[in-house]
């Protein structure tokens, strides 16, 4: 595709991103699929090389949109606070972020998060109020942040989310071989745009997929209209990739960076889920086997014969849970 890149996703923003969060993260390790295993596969890739952001600070990718924005903050936002508003992996993140900085932080949670994330959020030290649904929780944050001046750290709207996020890409192009295809997971778009912006930088002929819930499709939707679009209901198990709606700064610049998006279904999901860990000893949660799940499945074809990188996003799932969800007739 004809390479676009916004100013504020510049090599140089990208990397002064890595410099600030240099000293708080982990750079997460890559790991090859033995191509002996793929030969027994119908239309299987070359070779597939993943990288595990399952293994950073709490469990996902999403401490580096988070700390690259309060990192951003001047000391009289950071003296007001944040807050943020989540199902799970965001808050999470967001709740550590802040307490490794000495901030203040409210998070948003709908009544029907994940105990478990709850749990790991609280543990932080984060004030948490719930909602009655993922678009109340918008709407009162909004009223938090202009009754409190704290600072709303988005989950993926807007250049600091990206950045930080575009950090992963960074490393990845510095730990392996070029692909021919990459695979990402989507929920609002800050990971896949920001690690696209990265590969771009590098490897411009790339060709790069977004793998979105069938259930909560809102970067397909806006990739056919044109823009951002909301969704009325949202019916996916990875509700870690389930946002109410897509947004205009981080969806113009994923459709810029990204060649097509694909949804995959909940059966599809926990099948990627068996995979991985029967054959790479992995316990991911349904999003973090999105990516997965897209190259299995609705991207198998296009996959075929070709180096694929794969992003396995995040592992925040109790034992219970999990459990249930590989034992789950399809």
């Amino acid at each position: 595709m004809e390479q676009q890149h916004h100013p504020l996703l510049a090599l140089d923003h990208l990397e002064a991103a890595r410099a600030r969060l240099a000293s708080h993260i982990r750079v997460t390790p890559t790991w090859e699929w033995s191509p002996d295993l793929l030969q027994e596969r119908a239309r299987a890739p070359a070779s597939v090389v993943f990288k595990l952001e399952l293994f950073q600070h709490t469990g996902t990718f999403k401490v580096r949109a988070s700390l690259n924005a309060m990192l951003m903050m001047d000391e009289e936002q950071r003296r007001r606070g944040v807050t943020a508003v989540s199902a799970g992996n965001h808050a999470v993140a967001t709740a550590w972020a802040a307490a490794r900085l000495g901030i203040d932080a409210k998070i948003l949670m709908p009544k029907t998060a994940n105990p478990f994330r709850v749990e790991l959020t609280r543990s932080s030290g984060a004030d948490i109020i719930f909602a009655d649904s993922h678009h109340a929780m918008f709407e009162m944050v909004r009223e938090i942040e202009a009754d409190e001046g704290r600072t709303f750290i988005h989950p993926f709207e807007g250049p600091a989310c990206v950045q930080g996020n575009a950090t992963c890409g960074l490393e990845f192009v510095e730990q392996t071989a070029p692909v021919d295809v990459m695979v990402l997971p989507v929920g609002g778009g800050g990971l896949c745009t920001g690690f696209a912006a990265a590969l771009r930088h590098f490897w411009p002929q790339v060709t790069i997929y977004g793998v979105e819930p069938a259930g909560a499709d809102s970067m397909s939707q806006s990739f056919r209209s044109g823009k951002a679009e909301k969704l009325s209901a949202m019916n996916t198990i990875a509700d870690s990739l389930a946002p109410p709606q897509a947004e205009p700064w981080t969806f113009a610049r994923c459709r810029e960076l990204v060649d097509d998006i694909v949804t995959v279904t909940d059966s599809e999901m926990r099948a990627a889920m068996r995979v991985l860990f029967s054959e790479m000893k992995l316990a991911v949660e349904p999003a973090g086997a999105a990516a997965t799940a897209g190259m299995l499945g609705p991207l198998r074809t296009r996959c075929e014969g070709k180096r694929v990188g794969i992003m396995v996003c995040g592992s925040n799932i109790d034992a219970g849970s999990y459990t249930r969800l590989l034992r789950q007739d399809d």
